[in-house]
């Protein structure tokens, strides 16, 4: 689309999540007149922490916002996976780094430094809080959104960018239910000196065994480590309640040190969910509506993916904006440049992580020794 097509557009963001704020950057940044729907009234991201890409990296770069989430996070040089009793299985530098013009590596970040981040790239004003969907009109050239109280908006392009429960997905394009995967996520932020001597640099590692697997994610710029364990557990209740020795009961026979950091844990601050994700969307689009991030193709976070694959979606929807001769074109062009990548990662991520399946999800290296540092 021509420059002067793009400012003429007015696109309405539904979600204020990482997805939601990306795409609101990087659909600002075509001139495009943005705003962006979000149904709570803070935003308060909770969880612990998550690898960003190289390239993730490389978009921000291009958006100008590398060095505002360099300063809240870790250069990682590799990912590491063990046994339940530390021995090593596969040592991976991180892939990409060297994809682009300059080196890039991949950054450690807590979910709420992350989003906050982004949303402070915004320009103020663009994010209304407080709007929960009801409706969508799709009207062809333009859709109206129809929120809580009955207020209104129109918009060229309504990006639907309201996670995993996406109303505007279960509106226009699927109403099958989330699928859960037999497995809980417990994960909480503890300092370094709660690490027990686990962490030493800034790289990954995930022990797995007897159906659980524990990550140790460093923060090192904050002096804290996202611990998570992802065990399996047949209660899909969404929030379910867990106690301590349910989480010690995850991790036994792992390494005493693991054991150790579990039991130290306040259940107060761990953070408690069933694993869910989404069978992939037929289709992502209308003429004026499209789905971005969890909304179009939530996934389990065995590979990491989540957050990334927003980020990319939300960079490849402005690419496509400026090659297309339409905004109907370009939705068309984003799908067909995302789908296949994201249907992908969503069946790649739900074969978990065992010592079987590794070399399944890298095909032809068997597991081996770490090499020497």
């Amino acid at each position: 689309m021509q420059p002067s097509d793009l400012k003429k557009l007015k696109i309405a963001v539904v979600g204020a999540g990482y997805g939601g704020a990306a795409a609101a950057k990087a659909l600002s940044l075509l001139g495009a007149h943005v705003d962006v729907y979000e149904q709570a009234n803070r935003i308060r991201e909770v969880g612990a922490g998550i690898g960003l890409r190289p390239s993730t990296m490389n978009r921000f770069r291009q958006w100008g916002i590398f060095d505002a989430i360099a300063k809240v996070s870790s250069p990682s040089d590799y990912f590491e996976i063990l046994t339940a009793t530390a021995e090593p299985i596969m040592k991976e530098t991180w892939p990409g780094v060297h994809d682009f013009a300059e080196e890039t590596k991949t950054h450690l970040i807590h979910r709420g430094d992350f989003i906050e981040v982004l949303l402070g790239v915004l320009p103020e004003g663009m994010v209304h809080l407080g709007h929960r969907l009801e409706g969508i009109q799709d009207k062809g050239d333009r859709s109206v959104l129809t929120f809580a109280g009955g207020r209104r908006a129109e918009a060229d392009l309504v990006v639907g960018a309201d996670g995993i429960r996406s109303v505007v997905r279960r509106l226009l394009f699927s109403d099958k239910d989330p699928v859960f995967s037999g497995e809980h996520a417990y994960r909480a932020v503890i300092s370094v000196d709660d690490a027990h001597g686990m962490v030493t640099d800034d790289n990954l590692r995930m022990y797995i065994g007897r159906g659980t697997k524990v990550y140790l994610l460093p923060l090192r710029h904050r002096g804290q480590v996202s611990f998570d364990i992802t065990a399996l557990c047949p209660d899909g209740t969404w929030a379910p309640e867990v106690s301590k020795d349910d989480l010690l009961a995850t991790v036994e026979g792992f390494d005493e040190r693991l054991v150790d950091i579990t039991r130290g844990l306040d259940m107060d601050t761990v953070n408690i969910r069933a694993v869910y994700d989404i069978d992939p969307v037929g289709t992502w689009h209308s003429d004026s509506v499209v789905l971005v991030g969890d909304a179009a193709h939530s996934m389990l976070h065995h590979q990491g993916q989540g957050a990334n694959s927003a980020i990319e979606d939300a960079g490849a929807l402005a690419d496509a904006l400026r090659r297309a001769d339409s905004p109907k074109e370009a939705l068309a062009l984003y799908q067909s440049t995302r789908k296949p990548v994201t249907d992908e990662l969503q069946r790649i991520s739900r074969q978990g992580w065992t010592e079987e399946e590794i070399d399944d999800v890298f095909p032809g290296q068997k597991p081996a020794a770490a090499p020497q540092e």
